[in-house]
C-alpha cells in the first residue's frame, strides 16, 4: 500500500483517535476495510498481529463513530463508505471530533438551531457569539430592560440586589436564594457577557479552537437554563422592542 506509511512504533504510539484519521485518509481509494488491513499486513507487519490487530480496532474506532458506514452497493458485509461526518473528520481532524462531542447534548432550542449549526459547519467564532448573544437578548427579555442596556451594565442592572431593605432589587434578583448565592449568580452573568460576547475585544478565548467554542456555547447553554428557574416579572419582554438591537 504505497500511502501508508507508518512504522509499527508509531502506530503503537499514536492515540486510536489519530490512528483511526491516519486509517480513514489512507483507505479513500478502498472499498473493503478487510482487504485494506489484509494488505497493509502484507506489506508492512507480515510478523507482527498486534500492530495489524490496534489497526483492526480503529476500523471498529471508526464504525463506532459514525464516520464510515456500510454500503449496499457492494455485496461483500466488509464494503465501506465514509460518511458526512467521517468527510468532516477528515478535513478537520481529531480535535474537531472531540470538540463536536462535547455538543453532542440537548441544547436549549435558542441554541439547538442557531450556534449548534454554526458550529458545525465550522464557524466557532459566530457560534460562540450568538450562543452568549442568546443570553443577553434573554435577560433583557425576562429583566424588561430598554434594548439600549448591553454587556455587563444589563447583567448588574437585571440581577442588582437591594441596597437597602427598602430598596427595589433588580428584576431579576431571587429573594428565594440566600443573598451570597443571588449576588453570586449576578456575577457568573456578569462574568460570562464580559469575557466571552465580544470576542472583538475580549480575546481571553481563542474561537479557532473548537475546544474553547464548545465549552462558550454550554456555558451559554448552562447560563440560558438557570434564566428559566427565574420567574418572569411584570415587565418582562417590554423593552424589547424599544430600539432596534
Amino acid at each position: 500500500m504505497q500511502n501508508w506509511t507508518l512504522t509499527a512504533d508509531e502506530v503503537r504510539a499514536l492515540p486510536l483517535d489519530e490512528l483511526a484519521l491516519r486509517v480513514l485518509a489512507s483507505a479513500q481509494d478502498a472499498w473493503n476495510w478487510r482487504n485494506w488491513l489484509l494488505e497493509v499486513r502484507q506489506d508492512h507487519y507480515p510478523r507482527d498481529p498486534e500492530t495489524v490487530q490496534l489497526l483492526a480496532e480503529a476500523w471498529g474506532w471508526l464504525q463506532a463513530k459514525c464516520l464510515i458506514a456500510w454500503t449496499v452497493d457492494q455485496s461483500a458485509a466488509e464494503a465501506f463508505t465514509t460518511t458526512r461526518r467521517g468527510r468532516e473528520f477528515l478535513r478537520h481532524g481529531a480535535h474537531w471530533l472531540q470538540a463536536v462531542e462535547r455538543l453532542d447534548v440537548d441544547l436549549v432550542p435558542e441554541l439547538e438551531f442557531t450556534a449548534r449549526p454554526q458550529f458545525l459547519r465550522g464557524d466557532y467564532e459566530t457560534a460562540a457569539f450568538t450562543a452568549m448573544k442568546e443570553v443577553e437578548v434573554q435577560v433583557r427579555r425576562r429583566a424588561g430592560l430598554s434594548d439600549s442596556m448591553v454587556g455587563t451594565k444589563l447583567m448588574q442592572e437585571a440581577f442588582r440586589p437591594p441596597k437597602n431593605p427598602r430598596d427595589q432589587a433588580g428584576p431579576l434578583w431571587r429573594d428565594d436564594l440566600d443573598p451570597g448565592e443571588s449576588v453570586a449568580q449576578m456575577e457568573l452573568f456578569k462574568g460570562a457577557i464580559g469575557l466571552f460576547k465580544n470576542p472583538s475585544s475580549h480575546r481571553r478565548v481563542d474561537y479557532s479552537d473548537p475546544t474553547e467554542a464548545a465549552e462558550t456555547v454550554l456555558l451559554a447553554d448552562l447560563l440560558l437554563r438557570l434564566l428559566r428557574k427565574i420567574p418572569e416579572g411584570p415587565f418582562a419582554g417590554e423593552g424589547a422592542d424599544l430600539h432596534g438591537d
